[in-house]
């Protein structure tokens, strides 16, 4: 029993909880930013399938890292923008033009590598980021070695999450988006558009999405594969309830469920097989579901998520 606490207190253990957490933060952040203006988008999933492939494929033709993780950003920023016409234009039920986000995005994903690499039985290996390993950063105590090890996706994202609790806390339009998603009208009586505000939020909490799933093959892994995303979308949705639609708590609920998951691998490898491994397995998303619901009993949910809104209405 002891042994299963120290790995607690081990660097190489908070190494793979951050990267693990590092995925699900984006995709976290961007369902966050969406549903802070109300619009839920359940197509998280399938965004983060093509946000991995696109990304992965950009620099297996030849593009740089960075321009990788850019092409992903666009692709999400593409189905956001659909996703947006479907539910903020069109008023039609968010819940099922979501999910039909995820089927288009995970089966266009899936064809077009396919297309790409009819033959091959195994995925291209492309040459993805590595950690900082910045010497200054290793010197700092107790943090220093673990961040070190990260690549720089995940101070990306990490950044990504001062930025945007910055911008909702203490910026006009931070004021705007949350006031969009408790109360459109008095966004509207300010003369500014729901409409424009919420494809603006829907459009870059999905790109944020995209580039969660490309950390996968290029941070994480160095290749796509299918079934790589795994449910990590659905456990953004849970974690965006989780956050109360916070970004720093949001940083929090992804590092929770990282240091879940880490530990469950390591508990595996304790228990030599005397235990079947998907009692493991079960262990990060049974904790995350008593935390969630802990969490959800004290949530402030914006008022009008899921709500449409037709200009003049009141």
């Amino acid at each position: 029993m002891s042994e299963a606490f120290e790995i607690l207190f081990q660097a190489s253990f908070w190494v793979a909880a951050i990267r693990i957490a590092t995925p699900l933060l984006f995709g976290t952040l961007g369902a966050l930013l969406g549903e802070r203006a109300g619009v839920l988008n359940l197509g998280i999933e399938g965004i983060f399938v093509a946000g991995a492939m696109t990304g992965w494929l950009a620099v297996y033709l030849g593009a740089p890292l960075w321009w990788g993780v850019a092409v992903a950003a666009a692709s999400g920023a593409i189905l956001g923008l659909l996703h947006a016409v479907l539910t903020v234009t069109l008023a039609l039920s968010q819940h099922v033009a979501g999910l039909g986000i995820t089927l288009l995005a995970t089966a266009g994903s899936h064809f077009a590598y396919r297309l790409a690499f009819p033959t091959l039985t195994q995925p291209p290996r492309i040459e993805p980021f590595a950690p900082v390993g910045w010497a200054w950063l290793e010197a700092v105590p107790l943090l220093g070695p673990v961040l070190a090890q990260q690549t720089p996706l995940t101070f990306l994202a990490i950044g990504t999450a001062l930025l945007l609790a910055f911008v909702l806390a203490r910026t006009p339009l931070g004021l705007a988006i949350r006031a969009l998603g408790d109360d459109p009208a008095a966004v509207e009586s300010q003369g500014l558009s729901v409409a424009g505000l919420r494809f603006g939020c829907v459009v870059v909490g999905s790109a944020l999405m995209a580039v969660g799933g490309a950390f996968l093959t290029m941070s994480a892994f160095n290749a796509f594969f299918f079934g790589m995303v795994s449910g990590r979308g659905w456990i953004c949705i849970a974690l965006t309830v989780f956050a109360s639609w916070r970004p720093l708590k949001a940083l929090a609920g992804a590092l929770l469920f990282g240091a879940f998951d880490a530990w469950q691998l390591r508990l595996q490898t304790l228990a030599g097989g005397l235990v079947p491994s998907q009692v493991f397995l079960m262990v990060p998303y049974l904790l995350s579901i008593v935390a969630l619901l802990l969490a959800a009993r004290r949530a402030d949910y914006p008022r009008a998520l899921m709500k449409p809104w037709r200009r003049g209405e009141r």
